[in-house]
């Protein structure tokens, strides 16, 4: 197997893989780095206008560097998992500190948010170096290619399959980028979560969870936790003169960190009791769902009549709105 998979994934990559995406063959440490973050949780349909529009804004590392956070933050708005952003962010400034970007994946591992798998993926496609990724795509090829029927939630059985997955890499260096798309493309097209393509899949002839009719139950991975639930009350607060919005930045770390966004109270009387003599408005509530919990979100909208209200944050004209990073269902809300 350890010879006759590379070549047939790259010659199947070559004709039938994905070459039509904004970044497919690119050399540039940048633009493969920028593809890599904004794809992981997120759909490619999703991601091209996104790296169109970051590519047009900041078409290099340097730029991306000198940029406020801020601004970063309003122009990802939208894409979802914010640390990814302020991640881009941080790894910009570090890279533009170094000069540009290494070219080993254990030097690029070492920058702010790159794991292991996208600084694998940069010295693959940049660089040529002969390391396999292994995100969740790859990890269920390998699984069932190999019937790995350890758990891969675990650390141990995760040391095992890169061990694994690295030697089934290409002898040539100049093979990489091919091999390295080929395992993505062979992931999100053809070897699904459910219901996979075997009939058009390359290797099935060496796919021994095809063998062994297995496909359904590889990879082993342990069963996620219960979803959470929160609820919150958001004060949408309009400055009667202008119409300017009272918005709060949220804290560097948890949910939405960095973004601006209404203020959060616990609940409608600590809500209430900051304007005692108004009627709130009340607007549809707001179910949205994050990764690990389900957020019940019920706007109230109020006028202010003057000056500043008793809570942190500042007023914000209806115009300046889109250079700040708002959450989705916020921008949602306000239209």
């Amino acid at each position: 197997m350890k010879t006759e998979f590379a070549p047939l994934l790259i010659a199947w990559q070559r004709r039938h893989g994905r070459h039509e995406l904004p970044w497919s063959g690119s050399r540039d440490p940048y633009r493969v780095w920028l593809s890599e973050v904004m794809l992981q949780q997120t759909q490619v349909a999703t991601v091209r206008a996104y790296y169109a529009r970051f590519l047009e804004r900041f078409p290099d590392v340097q730029a991306l560097a000198a940029a406020p956070l801020d601004e970063v933050l309003a122009l990802w708005a939208g894409l979802g998992y914010y640390s990814r952003a302020r991640n881009l962010h941080a790894c910009a400034q570090a890279v533009a500190a170094l000069g540009g970007f290494p070219r080993t994946a254990a030097e690029l591992e070492q920058l702010p948010g790159i794991g292991r798998s996208t600084a694998r993926a940069i010295a693959a496609f940049c660089f040529d170096e002969r390391l396999s990724i292994l995100d969740g795509n790859v990890k269920r090829v390998l699984a069932r290619l190999l019937a790995f029927e350890q758990d891969i939630a675990q650390a141990r059985a995760q040391r095992e399959l890169w061990a694994l997955a690295d030697a089934l890499v290409p002898a040539r260096a100049a093979d990489m980028p091919a091999y390295t798309q080929g395992l993505m493309d062979l992931g999100s097209a053809v070897c699904t979560p459910r219901q996979p393509r075997c009939g058009e899949c390359p290797v099935a002839a060496l796919c021994q969870a095809q063998a062994q009719g297995r496909q359904a139950e590889l990879p082993v991975k342990s069963r996620r936790l219960t979803r959470g639930r929160r609820e919150h009350w958001w004060l949408w607060l309009e400055r009667a003169e202008d119409q300017a919005l009272w918005l709060q930045q949220r804290p560097a770390k948890g949910v939405w960190a960095g973004l601006w966004t209404l203020p959060l109270f616990d609940s409608e009387p600590e809500l209430q009791a900051l304007l005692p003599e108004q009627v709130l408005e009340l607007l549809p509530r707001i179910e949205h769902a994050l990764t690990h919990f389900d957020w019940v979100l019920h706007p109230r909208r109020a006028l202010w009549p003057q000056g500043e209200p008793e809570l942190p944050g500042r007023w914000v004209a209806r115009e300046e709105l889109p250079r700040y990073g708002l959450p989705a269902p916020l921008r949602k809300l306000l239209g």
